[in-house]
């Protein structure tokens, strides 16, 4: 999810909630602790120069339970945030803390803001000889393999 989406959400909600992939929700007293761009620039493994940028927010819930984050409140967090970090229209994602700190992408289901999850990858595959996936076929899509001939190539 971009900044500009979550800030169309935001206008719509009586209340924020976040939901954590397992489908628990991150307690309703949670502050969004910073907001912020992160630019990651790296090599990757096949030797390629690559630069990324996200826009951050970090949850944190702490015991203030009469502490409840309100729509407006965030949007006018996001937007001081734009104005005084220059922010571009990027994805967001989210820190938040589980046994450690957790890293997650962001959608929305029409009334809570999911957390979802992220994983690494091989950007180089080509480079690495990681072979691309090969198609699954179904046994039942084969030929009837009765019909194949020694040097048909079908065997």
């Amino acid at each position: 999810m971009k900044l500009s989406e979550i800030k169309k959400h935001l206008s719509n909600l009586e209340t924020i909630a976040f939901q954590l992939p397992d489908g628990t929700l991150v307690p309703s007293h949670f502050h969004v602790t910073e907001v912020g761009k992160i630019d990651k620039h790296f090599i990757d493994c096949g030797g390629s120069v690559r630069k990324e940028s996200v826009i951050n927010f970090q949850l944190w819930e702490e015991n203030d339970y009469d502490h409840r984050l309100h729509p407006e409140k965030l949007v006018n967090i996001i937007e001081l945030s734009e104005n005084v970090l220059s922010l571009d229209d990027l994805e967001i994602e989210v820190e938040y803390q589980g046994e450690t700190i957790g890293k997650f992408g962001l959608d929305f289901n029409g009334t809570q803001f999911l957390l979802t999850n992220t994983q690494t990858d091989c950007l180089a595959k080509d480079k690495c000889g990681i072979p691309e996936a090969k198609p699954k076929i179904k046994f039942s899509e084969l030929q009837n393999t009765s019909s194949c001939s020694p040097d048909s190539g079908c065997c």
